[in-house]
């Protein structure tokens, strides 16, 4: 059986792959990308169907943070020409909310700059919370303002919070290379107060900061260690005037396999596709939806992505329908254990495989269904190409795959545009 064979079954069966399965997947070929693709697709399916789940982002305080995130357009010395505001007033943010809900959008993700939330702070966002669920008592929200502090995720939690983001980013021997104003491991931390306090876990990894491929499996193997419900993965888009600014290391052909290693390893879990997706994808867009379950809608925090209107007509053209409301996100054995928004009262995963199948599987609900997906695998060489890799720490370099070469006629910096409209400006958003 060869690996990509072996990585499907293993997809379907929940079971984690190993570090040298992950690496090959980052090694293979232009040739084989379409296989990748439609292996990775295959497990998709199995647990998600065919659905896509909006997620529309408000950012409630904008610019002025304190710390040091290379990657960041909002980091302490940005030279970034972003918009800079404070706190948005609840009813200003439930307005930006309503107008992503009105667009299809089942979470509205909450964002503020800063290290992490003072004790009035989350009397802010309870606040804001408050006023979304006022208008629409479905709409998931996910909370992401930084490092918590104790009792703080309990707070998110009774103030009808439904679930909380914190990215591990990279990796964490090389974390310390991309900011210093606080550590992998605070970060680590913060996801596991979420956790504790019956909060959703998101958590996901930003890719093309000049990381190696061993970089990039870690970071997705540890946070499948920390177990959240969705996985958001972003593609660094070098914002000038912040330190990675040069940093173009990506190609639409690379993020597609950096998605499908993902979704190796994180089978079941709700996998975003990102910050990024506009500018490094491109028109290979559509490709990731075989991946990944999940997008954001519109524009993000300080970045515009493509009209939202542009987003639902993708979805529909590539053959896919948005989730609605009354769907659960996540496969029903997880629902049932706790995970995810909307599951509690959920009585079915509310997707199916492509064979009309039960994706959320027979016998206790974790086996797969279906056939196997009977897509052709990559060449032993690049297995073993990926293990040498592993083994001296170094990136994957398959000839003519390598992104700090094949990139440099690629980087489109006429797509890096700041966000002008939405909240805290006068203009309506993209939704």
């Amino acid at each position: 059986m060869d690996l990509l064979d072996i990585l499907t079954d293993k997809g379907l069966r929940r079971e984690l792959p190993t570090r040298e399965e992950a690496l090959a997947v980052l090694a293979t070929t232009d040739d084989q990308l379409l296989d990748v693709v439609a292996a990775a697709g295959r497990v998709r399916r199995q647990w998600f169907g065919r659905r896509v789940k909006l997620n529309y982002l408000v950012n409630l305080k904008s610019g002025l943070c304190p710390e040091d995130c290379s990657y960041c357009s909002q980091r302490l010395g940005s030279k970034a020409e972003i918009l800079k505001y404070t706190w948005l007033k609840p009813d200003q943010a439930a307005e930006a909310a309503a107008a992503g809900v009105a667009g299809g959008a089942k979470r509205v993700c909450l964002v503020a700059s800063g290290r992490g939330p003072t004790d009035r702070d989350i009397d802010r966002v309870a606040d804001t919370i408050a006023a979304i669920k006022d208008a629409d008592e479905s709409v998931e929200v996910c909370a992401c303002l930084g490092l918590l502090s104790d009792n703080q995720a309990e707070r998110l939690k009774a103030a009808g919070a439904d679930a909380y983001n914190h990215n591990l980013n990279t990796s964490e021997s090389t974390y310390g290379e991309i900011t210093t104003t606080h550590t992998y491991a605070d970060r680590v931390d913060t996801v596991t107060k979420a956790h504790g306090a019956g909060l959703s876990a998101c958590s996901g990894l930003i890719a093309g900061m000049g990381e190696s491929d061993a970089d990039l499996v870690d970071v997705v193997f540890a946070l499948r260690e920390l177990d959240p419900d969705s996985v958001p993965v972003n593609f660094l888009i070098p914002f000038e005037g912040t330190p990675l600014a040069e940093e173009w290391n990506l190609t639409p052909q690379r993020c597609l396999r950096i998605l499908a290693m993902v979704r190796f390893v994180c089978p079941d879990i709700e996998v975003r596709i990102a910050g990024g997706r506009e500018v490094h994808l491109r028109s290979m867009q559509p490709l990731g939806l075989h991946i990944a379950n999940s997008i954001f809608l519109g524009d993000y925090l300080t970045s515009e992505g493509q009209a939202g209107q542009a987003d639902l007509d993708m979805i529909k053209d590539a053959g896919f329908e948005v989730e609605g409301a009354e769907q659960t996100t996540l496969p029903r054995h997880r629902a049932h254990a706790g995970g995810g928004c909307g599951s509690a009262a959920a009585s079915s995963c509310g997707g199916h495989a492509e064979d009309g199948a039960d994706a959320c599987g027979t016998g206790g609900g974790c086996g797969p269904c279906g056939g196997h997906a009977g897509a052709p695998a990559a060449e032993a060489a690049a297995e073993a190409a990926a293990v040498d890799a592993e083994a001296s720490a170094e990136p994957v370099t398959v000839p003519g795959t390598d992104p700090r070469t094949d990139s440099a006629d690629e980087a489109r910096t006429d797509l890096v545009r700041v966000r002008r409209r939405g909240a805290g400006t006068e203009l309506a958003p993209n939704a």
